[in-house]
């Protein structure tokens, strides 16, 4: 079996570039898993992330209870190859690797989304026999070209969201947000940069206006508030609430943190549907799950030495001040290219739904790391919260709000030093 190795310089972990850059780049394990047991713990955990649920009642009983309504069947249909999902082509076209959250203005009892009273806070399209799926939802492209500096032009797609086929009346004023699948590697060093250095990074002075702010959100399983970290707007504590909170809402699966059906206060079928059991993802399995994920490696950087003109532009630019190239996860150092703080990326970017403090403008920095083996692992995969840029340059000229100095610092770069700058996006 390959391994990925990992060098120490100083308290910086650096992954070996020695582990090839191929279609496996982003499934494989921390090193240290040495362990037979652990290995053997890891590919259980795998197992369960590939793993194609059944409806209930099943032979199998330890993969049944799909739904009664879900959007897919296994974890890594909405994050192939560990990787990320796309947008669909078109308004033809269904969302394979992509959701639509839901939410009424307002917020819950603890603070976060208030749920749809007939939808829920997630559209669910597909439903078991005997429930009928919530909707289809489709997505029409509106292009609207921007000019750089140099006069060059490039095309942007903005996504307007289409609903139709609704199973339990009209959705009424309502807050809506396209996700696709995003990344799985590299969670468990994220998870442990301390709430501490989190809060140190968002008191920070920065440049250019920026400013960054820690969510604060529910932990269902010490029922508080605490950091958010995990999620498009750290709208997640930690990632095993992650990891149940995607179970329930995107495979309608029940685990000891959401032990209720996801099925809204008005949805009888769904509620009088059979379950795979109580709950139907034990806490082993839940447990396996989260070992797996905790431990999936970062891909290696790659060609470091013949990009430091582009990392040099990527800093001078400001994209460093939210992107930051190293961050402390408890002992060590690691590079994975963000704060994990909420800013406000400006109206081209809102959802104008607000997720425990962050408002309709706010996402939390996206890690950049394994960005430039996208186009190899995930052909087709978009960039952004929704999928909408096709490319990296796209993704950048839709920054504004906080982030609207650095993109205008892009845009006006001559052709060389943007293309620079993009190459050392490509070694990440």
């Amino acid at each position: 079996m390959r391994r990925l190795g990992a060098l120490l310089l100083g308290a910086l972990v650096v992954f070996s570039a020695s582990a090839r850059a191929d279609r496996e780049a982003f499934a494989r394990p921390l090193p240290g898993l040495d362990d037979d047991m652990q290995l053997e713990r890891f590919f259980k955990g795998r197992g369960l992330f590939r793993q194609a649920w059944v409806i209930a009642p099943s032979r199998d009983e330890a993969v049944d209870g799909l739904g009664p309504l879900y959007n897919r069947i296994t974890c890594i249909a909405c994050h192939p190859k560990n990787g990320r999902g796309q947008a669909p082509a078109d308004e033809t076209a269904p969302m394979r690797t992509m959701l639509v959250r839901l939410s009424l203005p307002g917020k819950d009892a603890h603070g976060g989304p208030l749920p749809h009273p007939a939808y829920g806070d997630q559209l669910n399209e597909l439903g078991i026999p005997g429930v009928r799926g919530e909707g289809q939802a489709r997505i029409r492209w509106e292009e609207r070209p921007v000019r750089f500096a140099n006069g060059e032009t490039l095309s942007l797609r903005q996504p307007h969201l289409l609903f139709s086929e609704l199973g339990y009346g009209p959705l009424g004023d309502i807050h809506t947000s396209m996700r696709v699948g995003n990344p799985v590697f590299g969670l468990g060093l994220l998870e442990q940069v301390s709430a501490a250095e989190l809060q140190r990074m968002a008191d920070e002075p920065k440049a250019d206006g920026v400013r960054g702010k820690v969510n604060q959100v529910w932990s269902v399983e010490r029922q508080r508030l605490e950091p958010g970290r995990f999620g498009l707007k750290a709208n997640q504590p930690d990632l095993l609430q992650q990891i149940a909170s995607a179970l329930h809402g995107d495979l309608g699966i029940t685990s000891p943190l959401y032990p209720e059906e996801n099925c809204a206060p008005q949805q009888r079928d769904c509620q009088q549907a059979l379950s795979g059991g109580l709950p139907e993802v034990d806490a082993m399995q839940l447990s396996e799950l989260h070992f797996y994920l905790v431990n999936l490696a970062p891909p290696a950087r790659r060609d470091r030495d013949r990009v430091l003109e582009g990392e040099r532009l990527f800093a001078e630019a400001g994209c460093a001040v939210c992107h930051r190239p190293q961050l402390k996860a408890g002992a060590q150092v690691i590079e994975p290219y963000t704060d994990l703080l909420l800013h406000d990326m400006g109206d081209g970017l809102a959802d104008g739904r607000e997720d425990f403090l962050a408002t309709g403008t706010e996402w939390r920095t996206p890690p950049l790391w394994g960005v430039g083996l996208i186009e190899r692992i995930n052909p087709g995969a978009g960039y952004l919260h929704d999928g909408r840029a096709r490319s990296l340059s796209e993704a950048v000229l839709w920054h504004g709000g906080e982030a609207g100095v650095a993109r205008e610092r892009f845009a006006g770069m001559d052709k060389a030093d943007r293309q620079a700058l993009l190459l050392f996006l490509q070694s990440l």
